[in-house]
């Protein structure tokens, strides 16, 4: 359960924007959304083989 303490003289909206932040670094909603149809074990590998790769060809760009 998330608990998020509103500080004296604090406006609601700032104490809303700091839950919703929370909320979204637990990953509830992420792993709900990727629950929602089944993706085989194959796929899921070769999805992060991509993008792996991806983010080397990034960061290799980025070094020179």
């Amino acid at each position: 359960m998330l608990i998020v303490n509103v500080k004296e003289n604090e406006s609601i909206d700032k104490a809303l924007k700091r839950y919703k932040k929370k909320f979204e670094k637990t990953g509830v909603l992420r792993e709900l959304r990727s629950r929602t149809e089944y993706v085989k074990r194959s796929v899921r590998r070769r999805e992060q083989v991509i993008k792996a790769a991806y983010r080397q060809t990034l960061f290799a760009t980025e070094n020179y």
